[in-house]
C-alpha cells in the first residue's frame, strides 16, 4: 500500500463506531466515523475519503440508500457494507450499486484491514488508470 487510507466509518452504534475508529487509527488508518447515513453524506460533501465501512440497517437512512447517494456524490469512495443481518437480496443489491465488499457481523479486525487494503489499492489502481487515460488524451488535442 502507498499510504494510508482516509477511512469513513458509518453506524448507528456509537460504542462500535468509537472502538472501530480507534482499532484502525491504531493500525495507523486515518479514521473519522459518522453516526448515520445523512451525517456520512454531509461529511462527503466536505472532505474526501478513500473507503467508507457502511452498516446496513440505521435508523435515519438505510445503509442501501446510503450507498446509493455516496456513489452519486463519489463514485470512485470505495464502499464496505457491513451486517448483522444476512440477506442474498440485499448483497445482490448493494453489489449492483457499486459495493466494493459485504461483510457479516462480527468479524476479525485483521480481515478488515484486509478488505480496507484491497478497495483502497482498487481505488489507486483505477485512479492511476484515468490520470494515465486523461494524460493520453490531452496528447492527442
Amino acid at each position: 500500500m502507498l499510504s494510508q487510507p482516509k477511512v469513513l466509518i458509518v453506524d448507528d452504534e456509537e460504542r462500535f463506531r468509537t472502538i472501530m475508529c480507534k482499532l484502525l487509527t491504531v493500525k495507523g488508518l486515518n479514521a473519522n466515523t459518522a453516526g448515520s447515513g445523512r451525517e456520512a453524506l454531509e461529511k462527503l460533501k466536505d472532505n474526501a475519503y478513500d473507503v467508507m465501512i457502511l452498516d446496513v440497517k440505521m435508523p435515519d437512512m438505510g445503509g442501501v440508500q446510503v450507498l446509493s447517494e455516496v456513489k452519486k456524490i463519489d463514485p470512485s469512495i470505495e464502499v464496505i457494507i457491513m451486517t448483522g443481518y444476512a440477506s442474498i437480496d440485499t448483497a445482490r443489491e448493494i453489489m449492483k450499486l457499486g459495493a466494493y465488499d459485504y461483510l457479516l457481523k462480527p468479524y476479525d479486525i485483521d480481515y478488515l484491514l484486509e478488505k480496507i487494503e484491497s478497495a483502497y489499492d482498487r481505488k489507486a489502481s483505477r485512479t492511476s488508470l484515468s490520470g494515465k487515460e486523461s494524460s493520453r488524451n490531452q496528447k492527442e488535442k
